[in-house]
């Protein structure tokens, strides 16, 4: 999440240095297919940037660091949400 909400600060949004709370944020997009470059793609404990074609960018962790290029349903979706 604080990947996430630096990446969006920089564009003069504010998200909360939560992945449990940006699931509110914006409005609900209808699914994975609906999504478009930008929206949030929200999973349990984490959220990522949805890039397109199905791709994510993404701090994966300690040992990856930021990743692109991940599959969107590496883990199961909570929620897609456009900010913008």
């Amino acid at each position: 999440s604080g990947f996430v909400m630096s990446v969006y600060a920089n564009f003069g949004v504010s998200l909360p240095h939560s992945s449990s709370a940006d699931r509110s944020q914006g409005s609900a997009v209808d699914g994975l297919a609906n999504a478009q470059a930008g929206d949030l793609i929200c999973y349990a404990g984490h959220v990522a940037i949805y890039m397109g074609g199905g791709k994510i960018v993404h701090a994966k962790g300690t040992a990856y660091g930021i990743v692109g290029n991940d599959n969107a349903t590496y883990k199961t979706i909570i929620t897609v949400r456009r900010l913008l």
